[in-house]
């Protein structure tokens, strides 16, 4: 679906992190080599928790994290240290990593800070050790060639590679890693591909940063009229960069839509919930019969919504399932789906009975422990509140083919805070304006076709690392 990205007033913004090519780690001396997860020669596992910031406050996203405390498994090997252990303080910052990343500041006009103070951000997803990662403010305020605007560039530390859901690799936390930033200049899903394409191409030019897929991951921030800005992570592929901004945009085009409905009806969410256990007692639905409790909550005047389609593959629902989810449980059922996956219509009668539930109405049921359930139903009705007032600001993860899933709120300022182990370092104007910058691929190809005479197609194949275009 196609939409007029005017009208809607869509704004979009990208940040890129790229994996620079250094000999050695950010904050040890640790090679950045990557390596086969049976190699390891080590492990543990921690529990992590959020800390209070200076603010006296817990940073909103953290404290959704630590709604399932659960321990989490590291590898090490023998090119990773008591640093990615976190059981020894950090080495000073890698001056090599620095230096590149104020080369490609420059590449893009941009105004270095006066010293680059390591903070720490608040991470306790299980890809940091210590529960959070370090990074630095390089440079502010730069542009590129089409007019949009670079907001700022970080150097920070590279997150553990996750192996499964609880269980991290280490060899590559710690990698170099430059963050740029953009301004939310991009009004169309293609100008976000573009800016994206030329960041990437900039970056190559250096000759100094590592390829293949993971080396590269950009988050896309989107925005219409009347939504919300939402970021959704870890978009690898280029190729998918622009669709992601378009299922985006209608998701929020859709849940606006779905909250029109739901004013107009007066909907409201029950409070609380029932336990309807025994209403399953002979169900012929694997999952309700071997849980060990089966709790509902009545959403009024939902009746068709919950089940609509927001997103190729995503229904309000599917939004309701990722907050149940937090809690530890597998997903839920919904009265706009059922019946089916073994529930049958007497049973859908029976419940919506029970719960005085009437057509305009949606029924939604969670099932798993009691401790799980009890969550999961607040983290439902949760959801069920917010899709009264519109779209949600949120942090989502990028799903195959360019639809999205909830991973947590926004982050706010409670989750930074300064990293006390690491000195600053100052860069002078002196040392910035000595930085050589290289010829960037594009130019390169240009020069090949006007020197060399060489097809445009040839001179950009024949570009280090590639062509500029990918």
């Amino acid at each position: 679906m196609d939409f007029d990205y005017a009208a809607l007033g869509l704004k979009a913004g990208i940040e890129i992190h790229q994996q620079l090519d250094t000999a050695e780690k950010l904050f040890c001396h640790c090679p950045t080599v990557l390596r086969d997860v049976e190699e390891h020669n080590g492990a543990f596992f921690r529990y992590l928790r959020a800390t209070v910031s200076e603010m006296g406050e817990i940073d909103r996203a953290a404290r959704e994290e630590m709604m399932v405390m659960r321990p989490f498994s590291y590898y090490a090997y023998d090119t990773t240290c008591l640093v990615e252990n976190d059981e020894e303080p950090p080495a000073p910052l890698n001056p090599e990593a620095l230096e590149l990343s104020l080369t490609v500041a420059k590449m893009m006009g941009m105004t270095p800070v006066e010293q680059v103070h390591v903070m720490r951000k608040l991470v306790i997803d299980g890809s940091n050790t210590s529960g959070f990662q370090r990074t630095g403010l390089v440079a502010l305020n730069g542009s590129l060639p089409t007019g949009e605007r670079i907001e700022s560039i970080c150097l920070e530390e590279e997150a553990a590679q996750r192996i499964e859901d609880e269980s991290f690799s280490l060899d590559r936390l710690g990698i170099p890693l430059a963050e740029i930033t953009t301004a939310p200049d991009m009004h169309t899903p293609e100008a976000v591909k573009d800016v994206a394409a030329y960041i990437g191409m900039l970056l190559r030019s250096t000759m100094k940063v590592k390829r293949g897929i993971g080396t590269i991951r950009q988050d896309v921030n989107v925005s219409i009229r009347e939504g919300a800005r939402v970021e959704i992570k870890g978009v690898q592929e280029l190729r998918l960069i622009d669709e992601v901004v378009r299922r985006e945009a209608q998701r929020q085009v859709n849940l606006l839509s779905i909250r029109d409905v739901l004013l107009a009806r007066n909907a409201s969410v029950d409070e609380g919930s029932h336990d309807v256990t025994a209403l399953f007692k002979e169900t012929g639905s694997a999952i309700l019969k071997r849980a060990k409790t089966i709790h509902a909550v009545c959403l009024r005047g939902y009746a068709g919504c919950v089940g609509r389609e927001i997103q190729p593959g995503r229904r309000l629902g599917s939004e309701m399932s990722d907050y149940a989810k937090k809690c530890g449980v597998g997903g839920l059922f919904h009265t706009d789906e059922l019946p089916a996956y073994g529930v049958t219509a007497d049973e859908v009668a029976s419940l919506k009975e029970v719960m005085g539930a009437g057509p305009d109405d949606c029924v939604v049921l969670v099932a798993d422990a009691q401790k799980k359930v009890t969550c999961a139903i607040e983290q439902v009705r949760r959801r069920a509140e917010m899709a009264r007032d519109g779209v949600p600001e949120e942090t989502r993860k990028m799903l195959e083919e360019g639809s999205s899933a909830y991973m947590r709120p926004l982050p706010g300022a409670a989750r930074m805070y300064p990293e006390t182990d690491v000195l600053p370092v100052t860069v002078t104007d002196a040392y910035y304006d000595a930085l050589c910058l290289p010829e960037l691929l594009s130019e390169k190809a240009d020069r090949y076709v006007r020197d060399m005479g060489l097809d445009a197609s040839l001179a950009h194949s024949a570009c280090p690392r590639g062509a500029v275009d990918l």
